[in-house]
């Protein structure tokens, strides 16, 4: 026999006692299985704290740096092809957008800046935009 932990998709929780992990399930696609609090039979395993193994710290922070360096290789890699393949319109980005968008111009790569009121306009007006954060340049002297 082996005890679960269970919880009911009304927040009861409770244990069950089963032969092995396959009697659980079993129950669980037969509907037979159900809370003692409230009777519905959408009844899930939690996990148990106990069984949750922590990893260790180093390991944590290599994982945690990795993930860190392929975000911002990606980030890197996002502003490198819209640099090559987009137009730059500067302030101008929510008059030419608006003016694609409603077939005054024909549609072509742009990018450019807005300010909150204008993205509020190219939202409202349901003008697809993508938002790509800008990188620093360190041979840029942005103060």
């Amino acid at each position: 026999m082996i005890v679960f932990d269970l919880e009911c998709l009304n927040g009861h929780t409770f244990e069950g006692w089963f032969e092995d992990k396959e009697d659980l399930e079993k129950q669980q696609e037969q509907g037979i299985l159900a809370c003692p609090v409230c009777e519905t039979t959408s009844v899930v395993q939690k996990l148990h704290p106990i069984a949750i193994k922590k990893s260790s710290s180093n390991m944590t922070q290599r994982a945690l740096q990795a993930s860190q360096e392929a975000m911002a290789e990606l980030t890197e890699k996002v502003a490198e092809y819209v640099e090559k393949n987009f137009e730059n319109v500067g302030s101008d980005f929510t008059k030419q957008a608006l003016k694609m968008h409603y077939g005054a111009e024909d549609y072509r790569n742009i990018k450019g800046t807005t300010t909150k009121e204008e993205d509020k306009v190219l939202a409202k007006e349901g003008v697809p935009v993508f938002k790509v954060p800008v990188i620093k340049n360190p041979k840029d002297d942005l103060n």
